[in-house]
């Protein structure tokens, strides 16, 4: 089923994909304390990003947002993996994924 065709215009999307990164932007600034749900936030950023490049490249007819929109999803699985080892490592080391507690450098 085409989504234009159901009733769904590109603002639609854009409106979902602006709601999602105010989101993402408030749990950023409300949340300083746990890493894992920073991650989450910087994901939920991501992932407006990669909705509003669907939703422009659909109203304009060329593929060419939709292959970014791969490449951006390939990056943030890369470093929502590596992200997560370190917090893995960390939280070994610390016993906490406190922001406030991880500042410090130490061998």
């Amino acid at each position: 089923m085409n989504l234009l065709a159901s009733g769904l215009t590109p603002g639609h999307f854009l409106a979902l994909g602006a709601a999602l990164f105010c989101i993402s932007v408030a749990g950023i600034f409300l949340n300083r304390r746990n890493v894992i749900v920073l991650l989450m936030c910087l994901e939920l950023m991501l992932l407006a990003v990669n909705i509003n490049f669907v939703a422009f490249s659909r109203q304009h007819g060329d593929p060419y947002g939709q292959v970014f929109v791969f490449f951006i999803l390939t990056v943030a699985a890369a470093e929502a993996a590596i992200g997560l080892a370190i917090l893995v490592t960390l939280f070994r080391n610390r016993r906490t994924v406190n922001v406030a507690e991880l500042d410090t450098m130490k061998g």
